[in-house]
């Protein structure tokens, strides 16, 4: 008889009432995977998309699968055990991880969960500068950020345009981050600043002291000033929202620049941007262990710092989507697992 542990998990689509804590039989090993006992799960908005059925995607988009699922691709723990071909981890290291993402978005080994098993390939020693809860808000928001800004780090084509996306030399450039105190804002604004570039970050009043915090030169509180009435000439900016309105912010993009829509699909404005040199430019994360060890050397110094809105126990899984759903997140919403 298989083993079982504490998961959520969801039988139907819908509203976070449909998040289910109960008893889920515990993920059997298979080769190049690790299995990982949870000490905390970061969310993200692939979460609330999935749970609800990604209504918003098309429908050749959506993933198929039978229920249940477990949602979650964010963990941080300690290995419980290895497969026999894995050599790079031992039983009892502390790993991070974004697991099986976007390729296993539907299925039952995921991370709200007391054990998740792992690619291998893609976990990383935790930062040890970090605590777990902290590391588990990290994944998928910095990966986000660090593949649009850094190094896309893989050659899959991209799905949503027919070109690869190429980030743009940072170094004295002025950037604006729409959304700055969110999860991949947060961590977008850093890096910004990390490669030397004058940051302006966009966010409602109450976080401006976070952000100024952060390393913010210019703070613009978007419920007072819209940012594409006052703005002009920026080098590149970073729309953590995306979708239909991100074109809003072509007029403060000087020629030559560059807009990058977090969500990127719906985006529009592409005549104008090409009118005005502009390059419209977005991509997909994806999971990478080689990615999360460059950057965990920057969480151990402290050049990126995690923020976390709020922390959840695992069995409250429902309460945190609770918590997302009223947004304005300043950095990430975690669960704990005991």
């Amino acid at each position: 008889m298989a083993e079982s542990m504490k998961a959520v998990r969801q039988f139907k689509f819908g509203g976070p009432e449909v998040l289910v804590y109960g008893e889920a039989p515990k993920p059997e090993l298979k080769a190049g995977e690790i299995l990982v006992r949870v000490h905390a799960v970061g969310l993200n908005p692939p979460d609330w998309y999935l749970r609800e059925g990604f209504e918003a995607l098309p429908p050749e988009w959506r993933p198929e699968g039978d229920f249940p699922i477990t949602l979650g691709t964010d963990v941080s723990g300690v290995v419980d055990k290895i497969a026999d071909d894995v050599e790079e981890f031992a039983i009892g290291d502390e790993v991070y991880s974004m697991v099986r993402f976007p390729e296993g978005m539907f299925g039952d080994s995921r991370a709200y969960a007391e054990f998740v098993s792992v690619p291998a390939i893609q976990a990383a020693k935790k930062p040890f500068g970090i605590d777990h809860a902290h590391a588990g808000a990290v994944p998928m928001s910095l990966l986000t950020a660090w593949q649009f800004l850094i190094a896309e780090g893989h050659d899959v084509p991209n799905p949503i345009q027919s070109f690869p996306h190429v980030p743009v030399p940072l170094e004295g450039k002025t950037v604006l981050v729409n959304g700055a105190a969110g999860g991949v804002g947060h961590f977008a604004m850093q890096i910004a600043k990390w490669k030397g570039a004058r940051v302006i970050a966009v966010a409602s009043g109450e976080h401006e002291s976070f952000l100024r915090d952060l390393g913010a030169d210019e703070f613009i509180d978007y419920t007072k000033t819209p940012p594409e009435d006052f703005v002009r000439d920026v080098d590149l900016v970073v729309d953590t929202i995306g979708g239909p309105t991100t074109s809003r912010f072509l007029r403060v993009i000087k020629a030559g620049g560059a807009l990058f829509p977090i969500f990127g699909l719906g985006a529009s404005g592409g005549e104008e941007a090409g009118q005005r040199d502009i390059t419209i430019s977005t991509t997909q994360v994806r999971s990478s262990g080689a990615q999360l060890a460059e950057i965990g050397r920057l969480l151990d110094n402290g050049t990126i710092r995690v923020a976390i809105d709020s922390s959840f126990p695992l069995a409250d899984a429902r309460k945190a989507h609770e918590r997302a759903a009223k947004g304005h997140i300043r950095g990430k919403i975690i669960l704990t697992v005991a």
